[in-house]
């Protein structure tokens, strides 16, 4: 999977490039040795083909030049205090591994492969400043070579893996879209292996979250927003308008959705926890709607479907998917002129899936279901006089009441920065009493009552406003108690 580099760190190795180092001065110095010169001049400025024939024959020379042995430290660490050649050495180096593979193979046989490059990651707090972003480059050549040629878990591997993921987080919080790009394309060039990916999602508060701010704005959708996403959105036009083409490039946009496909082949891991922290579903359909691109498209509809596929998420992201009417804007994307067969494959396949579970679904299992997440939103059983006439006394003693169990927990909570699943818990409520009025002693029993008479001094709103209506369905049969 080869994508074109960013052309923020082109532009910066180029202009290293064609600086002239005074070599002569820095063996003067002592930085570098006379067989270090000689050395980097056999491979300095040269074709491909001449350096590649250079480095192949001899090696183990370049492994030492690079990463030091028993002829001496590495440049990387003798001059550590000459920024103008570790800049240098740091695009040398990742020229050499780009024209010669074996190279990279050759330097994971060594008894330190990250050592002289890591300490680099942290060389300073400027953004900006070239050596950090130069070191990432290199190593996430070296790691991505290791992820393929050595899958299995090593502790240095692992340990370099991840300050380096800490250090590219620290890029795709950056107001800078170029320095995001560079982060995200170094980010699926490592995530090549299981255990690689696995250390990315222990790291999520890091790595993934600052992805998914970047699809939020793409989307035009905070994260407390999903009353938006989950009835739509916008129309395409004013939501393209102020989400995709509103900030978020389109080359960065496929990046980051590369990224989390490639995450998304550990779904039996990610899957749950994805949509419980992040609301990846709704996010994802309110995306597919203004995906600009077939390519976009595709590989939207390729990481629901490997999220989809994976057993242990079947029963909790599919009855989401079904609240955010990802099936209707499925069978809208039919109606379009898709040509990609990979998408067009994709698409069929979440397509079957979706109606065979939804063939065998009630309105009452979907509000089950969306219980069971432990969050509300606005979704149609909500608001329909006939889903609670229907079934209020059956979720009232489904499985020994175990729903207005997790009602009482939802409610219980302070939703600080989402108030509407307040409001929600507390319409709920107001129809269950209303509905089954003989049962609201169990819901008392719980809390529920207490809780909701509380909230009507809530500083939200709507929170004020449902569940004034809720008590006021218990004050029908106050003079009754």
């Amino acid at each position: 999977m080869s994508l074109d580099p960013p052309t923020y760190l082109s532009s910066l190795q180029n202009n290293i490039r064609a600086r002239p180092i005074p070599w002569e001065g820095a063996v003067r110095a002592g930085t570098i040795t006379d067989n270090d010169l000689k050395t980097i001049k056999a491979v300095d400025k040269v074709r491909k083909e001449q350096r590649k024939q250079t480095v192949e024959s001899d090696v183990e020379s370049y492994q030492s030049l690079i990463l030091g042995g028993d002829k001496g430290k590495s440049v990387l660490e003798s001059a550590s205090k000459r920024a103008d050649v570790i800049q240098y050495m740091l695009v040398l180096t990742g020229d050499l591994i780009n024209d010669v593979p074996s190279l990279a193979s050759n330097l994971l046989e060594h008894p330190e492969p990250y050592k002289p490059i890591v300490p680099y990651l942290s060389h300073s707090s400027n953004p900006e400043d070239p050596i950090p972003l130069l070191a990432s480059s290199v190593l996430t050549n070296i790691l991505s070579t290791a992820q393929t040629q050595s899958p299995n878990s090593n502790l240095r591997t692992d340990e370099a893996l991840t300050k380096l993921y800490e250090y590219l987080s620290t890029l795709t919080t950056s107001q800078d879209s170029g320095l995001q790009d560079i982060a995200v394309q170094e980010y699926s060039s490592l995530l090549r292996s299981k255990k690689a990916r696995e250390i990315f999602w222990s790291q999520r508060e890091e790595t993934l979250n600052p992805l998914l701010d970047i699809l939020r704005v793409a989307a035009g959708a905070s994260k407390d927003s999903d009353s938006t996403l989950f009835n739509g959105g916008s129309s395409i036009r004013s939501a393209t308008e102020a989400g995709i083409s509103g900030g978020v490039g389109l080359q960065l946009l496929y990046h980051v959705l590369l990224t989390i496909w490639q995450l998304s082949f550990e779904a039996s891991l990610i899957g749950k926890g994805l949509e419980k922290e992040q609301e990846l579903i709704p996010l994802y359909t309110q995306l597919l709607r203004l995906s600009p691109k077939e390519k976009t498209t595709r590989i939207l509809l390729s990481t629901l479907l490997n999220l989809f596929s994976a057993p242990p998420n079947k029963s909790t992201l599919l009855p989401i998917a079904t609240t955010a009417r990802l099936p209707a804007l499925l069978s809208n994307l039919k109606g379009r002129h898709l040509t990609d067969p990979d998408l067009l494959d994709d698409l069929k396949a979440l397509t079957a899936m979706l109606d065979e579970y939804t063939s065998s679904q009630t309105t009452f299992d979907e509000y089950a279901a969306e219980l069971s997440t432990g969050k509300l939103r606005w979704s149609p059983p909500h608001r329909d006089a006939n889903f609670w006439h229907e079934n209020s006394r059956r979720i009232l003693d489904d499985d020994g009441g175990a729903l207005p169990r997790v009602l009482a927990e939802i409610i219980g909570k302070s939703w600080d920065d989402e108030k509407q699943v307040l409001a929600i818990a507390c319409n709920d409520v107001g129809w269950l009493v209303k509905e089954a009025p003989e049962k609201r002693q169990g819901l008392e029993k719980l809390g529920i009552k207490a809780r909701v008479m509380a909230l009507m001094t809530d500083k939200d709103e709507n929170v004020r406003w449902e569940s004034l209506r809720a008590v006021g369905e218990w004050m029908r049969y106050s003079f009754d108690d």
